[in-house]
């Protein structure tokens, strides 16, 4: 004790930093290290974290879970009309983003995105009838994720509406989404104006039969090549499909020159796909479904398959714990808004695109893409960093998904609820800001994090099932 009085000082001061402050202000050196208790000093959830850490059967479900998702072939197969595909859809039943909500607590953009879908499948002549038998209790709502789908933002689908086909080759389940309409007003952003709702039947009626066609002459494509390849050019296949969206472009468009359709018509259709880089962005959501759905119902497993957010509530779900949904109110998006827009007029955070970044890519893949932090904000080293900390909550990487600008490992992949809850480190999450009326549209795009309170409920339920 009396050496350590008449030495230097030096500290590794954990938590509060003005206790490594006064130890600098007395001659001494202090390094402060950004630590916190786990579940934010929630004794409770700690001692259910204490029952979960190095289990064997949570750790030997784990590894069975993460395998699966390693293992998964996402291949596009075809394309259909929802009704087709969704048994559940044979009665009017729309989707929706998110965990499960009703009518009267939906966010403006979901309700008009949904108003917007009932005119155009001819349930209602205009858009006052329309929300009258959505409020009279008329229509069905359910979450895409119940049914196999995903959708951006209000994730609306509705049964006429044509969807991607996209098949887990390996485990042989199959995911479902919409189709991208482009920025601007659209109905995935709440807007329900006579010109979207005219897109969208020219996209049910031309787009979707011409690109069936190119994908029976071209056969099956496997996307997780696709995906690989637009992460080396800059992409992380979420807010940024410039990349992949070019490469199914040049994939499909000698096979859309052979189909029976008029030229005008064909080239309407390479327009519209060259004109939106965001049109592989469904694409990419269904691929990581199908790989998250066979990670999913592994008994034990603390690994998340799907988060997700319908602009009132954030939720995941988690392999080892059935379909259950663990929820709380969703935040607002802290981002860059366009001019005239603030915080103020944005819908908290929406959507079923999160699924990107439970399976690896987006936020988690901010790395592979310096150009997206010019949107969302901050910059290229900021990117990296944000990559590098989600590692220490993944059961591991994807070794098929590769970042150039961190000597080609794979995405940190597999979030770990345990891991979260323990570190406090929270899951990136890049994403676009709906205004919270409908109508409005996007204005702006930013980084948030999942909610830790999602996480904290599934690890008490888990250890509780444990005990079972």
């Amino acid at each position: 004790m009396s050496n350590l009085l008449n030495e230097d000082l030096n500290v590794i001061n954990l938590g509060v930093a003005a206790f490594g402050d006064a130890v600098i202000q007395a001659g001494g050196s202090a390094v402060t290290l950004d630590w916190r208790p786990p579940a934010d000093g929630d004794a409770q959830c700690g001692q259910a974290l204490a029952k979960l850490i190095n289990h064997p059967k949570v750790e030997a479900a784990n590894a069975e879970a993460f395998a699966r998702y390693l293992s998964a072939r996402p291949v596009l197969t075809g394309i259909g009309r929802a009704q087709d595909l969704i048994p559940a859809m044979a009665d009017r039943l729309i989707l929706h983003a998110g965990p499960p909500v009703e009518w009267l607590d939906m966010c403006g953009p979901m309700q008009g995105a949904i108003i917007g879908a009932i005119v155009f499948e001819g349930w209602a002549d205009d858009l006052a009838s329309a929300e009258k038998l959505a409020a009279n209790g008329e229509i069905t709502f359910a979450p895409c994720h119940h049914h196999g789908a995903v959708g951006p933002m209000c994730g609306v689908i509705s049964p006429s509406m044509p969807v991607w086909i996209i098949e887990n080759q390996e485990h042989g389940n199959k995911a479902f989404s919409n189709f991208n309409e482009g920025l601007g007003k659209v109905l995935r952003f709440g807007a329900n104006s006579t010109d979207v709702l005219e897109r969208l039947v020219w996209m049910r009626d031309i787009l979707a039969p011409a690109l069936a066609q190119a994908l029976d002459i071209y056969g099956s494509l496997e996307l997780k090549p696709l995906m690989a390849q637009a992460l080396h050019m800059g992409d992380e296949v979420h807010n940024r499909n410039a990349a992949a969206t070019s490469l199914f472009l040049k994939m499909l468009v000698p096979s859309l020159l052979k189909i029976d359709l008029p030229q005008d018509d064909i080239a309407a259709v390479i327009e519209f796909m060259a004109g939106n880089d965001h049109f592989f962005l469904n694409l990419s959501m269904a691929a990581c479904k199908a790989m998250l759905d066979a990670a999913h119902n592994v008994e034990h497993s603390s690994m998340v398959t799907a988060m997700s957010r319908n602009g009132v509530t954030f939720g995941i779900r988690v392999s080892g714990l059935d379909d259950q949904w663990f929820t709380t109110p969703a935040p607002l998006v802290d981002g860059l808004y366009f001019s005239g827009y603030s915080m103020d007029d944005a819908a908290p955070d929406i959507g079923d695109s999160a699924i990107t970044e439970t399976a690896g890519i987006g936020g988690f893949a901010m790395a592979a893409a310096p150009a997206i932090v010019q949107f969302v904000g901050g910059g290229a080293a900021d990117a990296i960093a944000k990559t590098r900390e989600m590692g220490n909550i993944t059961l591991g990487r994807n070794d098929a998904l590769t970042l150039p600008a961190l000597d080609f490992i794979g995405t940190p992949a597999g979030i770990d609820m345990r891991k979260v809850v323990d570190s406090g480190i929270l899951p990136v999450i890049n994403t676009g800001i709906a205004h919270k009326q409908a109508g409005i549209g996007q204005i702006g795009a930013g980084i948030t994090n999942a909610p830790l309170a999602c996480f904290t409920q599934a690890i008490t339920a888990l250890a509780n099932k444990l005990d079972e």
